[in-house]
């Protein structure tokens, strides 16, 4: 009798633990089902803004600095280019490499994803627009932080610089 009664115990103390532990499995896997469904959409969507800033075209996009027009002719100026040249490769080229990444974006292309206002801007005044351009944000982030240098450029130079990139 005596096991009998603690057999009964165990028993009671055994289905007690299933019961209070088991819980509803349907409202769990419904609760499990809207947040798996609630969360893909986002991941989704966050892999479509996953383009690199370097890839990311924005023509419209003129920057903040001292440049807000550039009239670009149709025609290259190749004294002004081949100056632009002389500029890059005494001022640039330890950060830039025409047409690779290096520690800063390639240039070459550039006029193909950013306005000629954005490249000159980045160029004569690159501490703002790391301040306050989102692009230019972006792009520190994705060169691990690596700021351009000012490089006291004036704005013939940078003129010079851009009309060299229109050749590469």
């Amino acid at each position: 009798m005596k096991n009998y009664l603690k057999l009964s115990v165990l028993m009671l103390a055994f289905a007690g633990i299933l019961v209070s532990c088991g819980g509803d499995n349907k409202k769990e896997e419904k609760k499990e089902k809207i947040t798996l469904n609630q969360a893909e959409p986002v991941k989704k969507e966050k892999k479509a803004d996953k383009v690199p800033a370097s890839k990311r075209v924005d023509l419209d996009n003129k920057g903040v600095g001292p440049i807000t027009s550039v009239d670009l002719p149709a025609d290259i100026d190749q004294a002004m280019a081949a100056k632009g040249k002389e500029v890059y490769e005494k001022m640039c080229t330890a950060c830039h490499k025409v047409d690779k990444r290096f520690i800063g974006p390639a240039p070459k292309g550039i006029l193909e994803r950013r306005s000629p206002e954005w490249v000159m801007n980045m160029i004569l005044a690159p501490e703002r627009m790391v301040r306050e351009d989102p692009l230019a944000k972006d792009l520190l982030i994705e060169f691990n932080g690596s700021p351009m240098a000012n490089q006291g450029l004036t704005e013939e130079e940078a003129r010079q610089v851009l009309e060299y990139f229109r050749t590469l």
